[in-house]
């Protein structure tokens, strides 16, 4: 995350793509992600961006692939952390601070339903390219 400012140039292409994921991130909250195609298609694109932002100066296919299997194992942990939140919810009569605790599992669901994506969708990405990237640079050496 600290390579995304440790340049010049990085600094430039994160202010960049956070500007992206900010413009985006305001497009979907207008149109709105309720039953909306092309709002959560604006959310997850800018969801994509914010990730992308600290994700393009990695060099090397590990840091990606790294990426790619924290997000499968997000998507296994915030699935079973919003199933268990759904079930208690369910079985449990409460108000107040309960009921807010037990809401956690909506911000669950997003975050398993867009953030655990664009991580994949980066990390899957990112790895191939930089290994094909890498092979070619040890081609020509």
């Amino acid at each position: 995350m600290l390579d995304a400012f440790s340049k010049p140039q990085n600094r430039k292409w994160t202010s960049i793509l956070l500007g992206f994921a900010a413009l985006l991130g305001i497009a979907a909250a207008v149109i709105g992600i309720d039953d909306n195609l092309p709002g959560i298609l604006f959310a997850f694109l800018g969801i994509t961006a914010f990730v992308l932002a600290f994700a393009h100066p990695w060099r090397t296919s590990r840091q990606s692939l790294r990426l790619f299997l924290a997000s499968i194992l997000g998507l296994v942990v915030f699935g079973g952390l919003m199933i268990v939140c759904d079930l208690i919810g369910s079985k449990i009569e409460a108000s107040g601070v309960t009921r807010l605790l037990l809401n956690i599992g909506s911000t669950l669901f997003l975050i398993l339903a867009l953030i655990c994506p664009s991580g994949l969708l980066v990390g899957a990405v990112g790895a191939v390219v930089m290994a094909i990237r890498n092979r070619r640079l040890e081609g020509k050496s």
